[in-house]
């Protein structure tokens, strides 16, 4: 048994749990619940952005201070995060406080992502593209599973949330649970500075190591573009998909699922193929992909085809995200793995918080419209797009220096 369970087996373990149990809290059960609490659609924008602003703050020194404390002091921090405040959702009786709470669960995946991510980092160098994709997926597994679960719950108990948020803590336990039989070794303990500095210096230099590399920003800044799009549409397709689309909240868990499905599936493939043919034109073709599909998305209102639409945008999230996660730890030292997927989850965060808000804004100046999301999500494609041509001209560039002698 404790050959089978690795490390690296235990924190995909660790990583499909909790995001089964953070994304069922999410989506369809978050607008949902935050509309039935009187919350008009700018602010459920913002509901939905909140647990993502906590990781704009807290991923960059949590990933940092993993390099000097080690991975698993960190993963434990982020698990009690996961396993608490989802209690306090079956009390919440105003969008306000809502909001408040989601800021406080924020601080689950805010500081265990980049840690988790980290801790694959430091077990393996050949094939960490495929390595970090296989443990992506498991990532996805829950989040696939979530909004289907969550959906079905919601369709088969007139919108019971209180047993969907119990069951939401129930699977923060188990996290919390596995967390703590975590295997120690490399991926758990402390990085060795390798010179004198203390603590303290070690973590300032991580930190200002990462931030001045152009190229790290600019990967980093594409994750972010995507999840900008990935924000708008899993914050506002329950919505459009109920109200315009005429779809249950059952079909909504599927047309969410279908995203994550192929997302999940796709990501150790794809990690592979960026092994091979490289990072960055993986990233590009991803990138166009979900930005093609999104506002395709807000003119459909068939369900097989809301499903495909959102299996393909699912399929770009795929070949992003392994390359850009690999090609950030390649950028970064040895060991300061932890610093450099702080700030990359940072930006990344950005872009995912941005998604629901700027949307939600967008909806409101286009609610006279026939369709205000098809606007909506046109414009955000627009922003990826854009963040798509900057980083090819970036490359090429990049590529044109390179050659100079």
């Amino acid at each position: 048994m404790r050959r089978f369970l690795t490390p690296f087996l235990m924190l995909c373990m660790v990583g499909l749990v909790a995001r089964l149990g953070y994304q069922m809290a999410r989506s369809p059960v978050l607008p949902r619940f935050a509309q039935d609490l009187g919350a008009a659609p700018e602010l459920i924008g913002i509901i939905l952005g909140a647990s993502t602003v906590t990781g704009v703050v807290i991923k960059l020194p949590a990933g940092a201070l993993s390099d000097v404390l080690g991975r698993r002091r960190m993963m434990l921090v982020g698990a009690f995060f996961f396993a608490f405040p989802p209690f306090l959702y079956l009390v919440v009786e105003s969008p306000y406080l809502l909001l408040a709470l989601r800021f406080l669960h924020g601080f689950s995946t805010a500081i265990f992502s980049p840690v988790a991510s980290a801790a694959v980092a430091d077990l393996f160098t050949a094939g960490r593209g495929e390595r970090l994709g296989w443990f992506a997926s498991a990532n996805e597994v829950g989040s696939a599973t979530a909004p289907v679960l969550g959906g079905i719950i919601l369709s088969f108990t007139a919108n019971n949330y209180d047993l969907v948020f119990l069951l939401v803590a129930a699977l923060g336990l188990l996290t919390f649970l596995l967390v703590v039989l975590l295997p120690v070794g490399r991926a758990s303990n402390p990085v060795q500075a390798t010179n004198d500095e203390s603590p303290w210096q070690q973590f300032r230099s991580g930190i200002a190591q990462v931030v001045s590399d152009r190229q790290m920003l600019s990967a980093s800044s594409v994750e972010a573009a995507m999840f900008l799009g990935v924000g708008a549409l899993v914050g506002f397709l329950p919505l459009y998909a109920t109200q315009v689309a005429g779809l249950s909240d059952a079909h909504v868990g599927v047309v969410l699922g279908s995203q994550l499905v192929t997302a999940m599936a796709g990501k150790p493939l794809a990690g592979r193929l960026s092994d091979r043919v490289g990072r960055k034109p993986m990233i590009l073709a991803g990138l166009l992909l979900c930005a093609l599909m999104l506002p395709l998305v807000a003119m459909t209102r068939q369900f097989i085809l809301l499903a495909a639409e959102g299996a393909l945008f699912g399929l770009g999230m795929a070949v992003v995200t392994p390359a850009t996660t690999a090609l950030v730890t390649e950028l970064s030292r040895k060991g300061g793995y932890g610093a450099a997927l702080g700030v990359f989850g940072t930006i990344w965060d950005v872009g995912e918080a941005l998604g629901p808000i700027l949307a939600g804004v967008l909806i409101g100046v286009f609610a006279a419209a026939a369709n205000a999301y098809l606007p909506t999500f046109a414009i955000v494609s627009g922003v990826m797009f854009l963040s798509a041509l900057i980083f090819a001209v970036t490359v090429h560039v990049s590529t044109l220096r390179s050659a100079q002698p």
